[in-house]
């Protein structure tokens, strides 16, 4: 497999040219993903709520790509693209939201609740901050039975006001830990913006706190995000301990179905659209390096729109969730 030797960019991780392709096919997934369960939730087709990650696809496909299969991730709320990013069926995930029978959680875990034990993801959780505690525990497991595994678990910007973000990065820092904390900041938590909920400048500010490593990144910069979770992963896996990412981006959409966004202006919102978008950087740069030609990039995007078409297809026609399997798969067997 040809190495990216020949790249003007940093590639300590000694990516293939075929996975960068690989990665660049999973942000378009999961933008089309999120962008085609945005417009099933306004026809009706998809009930309950979604937090969609639209324009935060480089901190999802960078991070996870620098994972093995046995690595685990926790995951949020606005989860869909950890979950795609970590190699779980795109029909199979679709079907899920639409309560099919055929999703991977059997129809019963919904957009915030999705888990892939297959795939290494412990969970999407609903509760903010929920995820950094099972990380953590993932971890302590590792280092136990001496697996080399590595836990990575994501969180928004408002998670690092919860107890149970400062809980397990205190326990994670005193026993060396092989856990890396991701946090995606886009700006709001919810409607209350980072600099009215928080005082210190940048949130990885808070790792000094615990004597933990603690570095800011452009979330939005694919290859910045791939390098710098590449080296806290392997810092994890060599026993050397967590590692706190703080990775800057910003949602293109509200917080969920019901956020007219009026926190924030139209003119902040086409700024990062226009100038930041994730997948454009990455188009770019990658074309710049020679992993592909403008002509690949476009059959890349095509394929992925395709995909989720299909996803789509499949969901709608998968067998509906019986009601009276609602109290089946509540107790492990």
């Amino acid at each position: 497999m040809e190495k990216t030797k020949h790249l003007s960019i940093d590639n300590s991780a000694n990516l293939s040219n075929e996975t960068f392709k690989e990665i660049f096919y999973k942000m378009w997934e999961i933008r089309f993903f999120d962008e085609k369960v945005d417009e099933l939730f306004a026809r009706g087709l998809i009930h309950g709520t979604t937090h969609l990650a639209v324009g935060q696809e480089a901190t999802a496909a960078g991070s996870s790509a620098v994972l093995k299969k046995t690595d685990w991730i926790t995951s949020t709320h606005r989860g869909h693209g950890h979950t795609l990013a970590k190699g779980t069926n795109v029909n199979e995930m679709m079907a899920e939201l639409f309560g099919r029978t055929t999703g991977t959680n059997k129809g019963k875990g919904g957009s915030m609740h999705i888990a892939d034990l297959d795939t290494g993801n412990l969970g999407a959780n609903g509760i903010v901050g929920g995820g950094f505690p099972i990380a953590v525990g993932a971890a302590l497991t590792s280092k136990m039975k001496k697996t080399k595994q590595v836990a990575l678990s994501y969180g928004g910007d408002g998670s690092t006001n919860e107890g149970s973000f400062h809980e397990a990065v205190n326990l994670a820092s005193i026993w060396d830990l092989p856990v890396v904390f991701f946090i995606e900041n886009n700006k709001y938590g919810m409607s209350g913006s980072v600099e009215k909920m928080t005082n210190i400048p940048q949130l990885s500010e808070r790792a000094k706190a615990y004597g933990i490593e603690g570095i800011t990144i452009d979330g939005n910069n694919l290859i910045e995000v791939i390098e710098t979770t590449y080296q806290a992963v392997e810092k994890a896996r060599r026993g050397e301990g967590p590692t706190l990412i703080e990775a800057m981006t910003y949602r293109w959409k509200g917080h969920s179905k019901s956020d007219a966004k009026k926190y924030r202006t139209k003119q902040e919102e086409e700024q990062w659209r226009k100038e930041k978008d994730p997948i454009q950087q990455a188009k770019t740069t990658l074309i710049a390096a020679g992993i592909f030609t403008e002509e690949e990039a476009e059959e890349i995007r095509k394929n992925a729109k395709q995909a989720i078409n299909d996803a789509v297809t499949f969901g709608e026609n998968s067998p509906v969730v019986a009601v009276e399997t609602m109290f089946e798969d509540v107790y492990a067997e």
